[in-house]
């Protein structure tokens, strides 16, 4: 590809960058240079030492530089990686052990984890989407920081149609049906928010071939989702859910769980990435080959305490993959199909235009576009609309620094649904991060 471009990654100092930048290395990547921005230098010299291993046997990689500047980081940029964790993995501990302490669960982005988290992350990703529209108001913004539907359609409000949300989770579950039903391709018929979606068509020449699977118990059994879930329960609900309706489904067994847990999982990933970065900064250090060992256990724990066990070996393709083929698609103009995080303007009827839905969409060099056709099935439309009322909240809470309107969104939230819970929630999150300090 002849017109090369510049990539940022803001957050380029975590765990998961050179997935990113492996990316990068296959051949067909639009992308000259990769530019690492984060507010810790120390983490930027030790994930840059890791991507200088992996371009190191490669012809031509992608030039790295690392910046602790923002604007520098951002400025000739073409596309905005956001992939930033506000307070680190320690907030993620906290956001886990406060909801615990209350009883419910502490994903960090499903229910009163996912509240805190995004309370503490939407005045940080306002003022950089600020900052992009100001200095790089060209560039295409693909956001991966957590709550990912939360966070885009924040920095929407200044950015319009050029940011654009991305999961692993929608394709990865489209994938493993494929294989499952034995076909190649197939236009996957998905809708709702981010880590709330269901898959209610898997159509090859017109046909929906999601009957056919949900029929044979040996398919089901052949891939996640239908281990999780189970044979009955997919055929009552006629559609295949994104892993994360886990937590909706099965509330008490996983709050059980989690009580019984000797750490939780932001536990587990802090002690095993303080590991990692120790060794990174180590000069004796083979720096790809630590990382490497680290990303094999994180991702053979991946939702062991809920049950998902190991992951299949073969699935490949994660978030990185989605990016790579997002800028490509943009980059070169190809269109491309992606489930991505876009404003619906219309697509999903129960929802405005303005909401950021999951959906499939087409892709080309003007963007993400929704496709016709998306339609949420009828059991999950309730959860949906709930669930963007909670995020309006979130959203009004951080515009206006509101306690009161924070504690109303806790309280919507259908895993929380209580007033006195949602406002000690609130007091304990405000006594133990200091980037809610805002909310009066």
């Amino acid at each position: 590809m002849a017109d090369r471009r510049r990539l940022t990654i803001l957050g380029g100092g975590g765990f998961r960058v050179p997935l990113v930048y492996s990316a990068l290395l296959g051949g067909d990547s639009p992308i000259s240079s990769v530019v690492l921005h984060d507010v810790s230098a120390a983490r930027l010299g030790a994930i840059s030492r890791v991507l200088t291993a992996q371009a190191a046997t490669v012809a031509h990689p992608p030039e790295i530089s690392v910046t602790t500047d923002l604007t520098e980081a951002l400025t000739g940029a073409d596309f905005v990686f956001s992939a930033i964790r506000v307070h680190g993995l320690e907030g993620r501990v906290i956001d886990e052990r406060v909801a615990l302490g209350e009883g419910v669960l502490g994903q960090e982005t499903v229910g009163a984890g996912g509240i805190a988290y995004g309370l503490r992350t939407l005045p940080v990703v306002d003022a950089i989407a600020r900052r992009i529209a100001l200095v790089a108001p060209g560039a295409w913004v693909i956001n991966f920081t957590n709550p990912a539907g939360l966070v885009t359609e924040a920095m929407a409000a200044h950015l319009g149609e050029r940011v654009i949300g991305i999961c692993d989770s929608p394709s990865a579950l489209g994938r493993r049906v494929m294989r499952a039903l034995g076909v190649p391709s197939a236009r996957l018929e998905y809708a709702g928010l981010n880590h709330l979606g269901w898959l209610s068509g898997v159509r090859v020449n017109g046909e929906n071939l999601l009957p056919r699977l949900l029929e044979s118990d040996e398919a089901l059994a052949s891939f996640e989702e239908g281990r999780l879930f189970g044979a009955s329960r997919l055929r009552a609900l006629a559609a295949v859910p994104n892993e994360y309706l886990h937590y909706y489904y099965d509330t008490e067994d996983l709050v059980r769980a989690s009580l019984a847990a000797t750490e939780t999982r932001g536990e587990f990933l802090l002690r095993q990435q303080d590991e990692c970065y120790a060794r990174l900064t180590s000069p004796s250090a083979d720096p790809l080959r630590s990382w490497t060992a680290a990303l094999r256990k994180r991702d053979a724990t991946y939702m062991a305490l809920e049950g998902l066990g190991e992951r299949d070996e073969a699935e490949g393709g994660g978030y990185e993959a989605v990016a790579l083929a997002l800028m490509t698609a943009i980059a070169s103009d190809t269109p491309s199909d992606l489930i991505v995080n876009v404003r619906n303007r219309g697509t999903l009827a129960v929802l405005d235009d303005d909401a950021v839905v999951e959906v499939p969409c087409r892709v080309d060099g003007s963007g993400a576009h929704p496709g016709s056709g998306a339609a949420l099935p009828a059991h999950g439309v309730s959860l949906v609309t709930r669930m963007k009322s909670v995020e309006r909240a979130v959203l009004e809470a951080a515009r206006s620094g509101s306690r009161a309107v924070a504690v109303r969104a806790m309280a919507c939230h259908p895993l929380i649904d209580s007033v006195p819970v949602a406002r000690r929630l609130i007091a304990q999150y405000q006594r133990h991060l200091p980037e809610l300090a805002y909310l009066r």
